[in-house]
């Protein structure tokens, strides 16, 4: 889950999380923006992969492969609605459907064991970038959103 924040660095204490921005009210251990080491030791600790002869991190994702370019869905709404070249590639969505849908990664990060959070940016420039914050019950996607975006 994914959505745009005002970062926290260092993690809020227990208790003042601030994920009820995010309609979420987590049960499990919470894991504030750890840094890439602690990262692989957690992801390695929940076997979702190993560590490489050179010390690389290899993600197991099997049976998954690889990117699905035609599952992109954007949900329909009229303040957005033509500015989007609506097709095979940006299929429209219904707002219901999308509430519905929420609603179950909610309830499903709810009721997790250990969740991990990254407070990041999307863009360099600092007068357009945007914060973004990332929650996961899986570590390896935390150290991969890590990478690919700004801390």
């Amino acid at each position: 889950m994914a959505t745009q924040t005002t970062p926290r660095h260092g993690g809020p204490k227990r208790g003042e999380h601030g994920l009820e921005e995010q309609g979420l009210q987590p049960t499990g251990s919470l894991r504030w923006n750890l840094v890439a080491a602690e990262l692989v030791e957690a992801a390695v600790r929940r076997d979702e992969g190993e560590l490489t002869n050179g010390g690389a991190f290899v993600a197991v994702t099997t049976p998954h492969t690889g990117r699905s370019p035609n599952d992109k869905f954007l949900v329909r709404e009229a303040g957005t609605e033509q500015d989007i070249w609506w097709g095979k590639v940006n299929q429209s969505f219904p707002p219901a459907k999308f509430d519905a849908l929420l609603a179950d990664v909610q309830d499903h990060l709810d009721g997790q064991r250990e969740l991990f959070i990254q407070d990041l940016y999307a863009g360099a420039d600092p007068v357009h970038r945007l914060a973004v914050r990332f929650v996961s019950p899986n570590a390896w996607h935390m150290l991969f959103v890590r990478n690919m975006f700004i801390r």
